[in-house]
């Protein structure tokens, strides 16, 4: 392989993981800002969302959200966060093979899990396991 070469599969990389990153913004700021239009950029239409969470009772339980409720969680403005503070979030890691790729992103208040693929409208959140820290 060439200089060349290896220099132009660098600058893809980071082309792929700013295109990642990206769509995770929206669907952080879409869901701070109570934007359901960039909230649903971020979601593939087949969106499988769960919370491993804690009960009334202290149990752990899932809670199971789609496409279609977290966009109206986002139109409700169930995450707004005016305060800057509440609206931190930090990539802390993006792995990209092909089409698909994983993230691991730590906000406030969650953590999160996503798997992305690519899809003919770029890149969208396909799967994701969040819990509260």
């Amino acid at each position: 392989m060439t200089t060349q070469q290896r220099i132009s599969e660098a600058v893809a990389a980071v082309a792929e993981r700013s295109a990642v990153e990206a769509t995770i913004a929206d669907y952080y700021l879409g869901w701070y800002d109570a934007d359901p239009d960039r909230m649903a950029r971020a979601l593939h239409p087949d969106l499988v969302k769960r919370g491993w969470l804690h009960d009334p009772t202290g149990a752990l339980t899932v809670d199971a959200d789609t496409f279609e409720s977290m966009v109206e969680w986002t139109r409700r403005g169930a995450g707004r966060a005016a305060d800057a503070e509440a609206r931190r979030y930090e990539v802390r890691a993006v792995e990209i093979h092909d089409d698909i790729a994983s993230a691991c992103v730590y906000a406030v208040p969650y953590v999160d899990y996503l798997h992305l693929v690519l899809t003919d409208d770029g890149w969208r959140i396909l799967h994701a396991l969040w819990r509260r820290p």
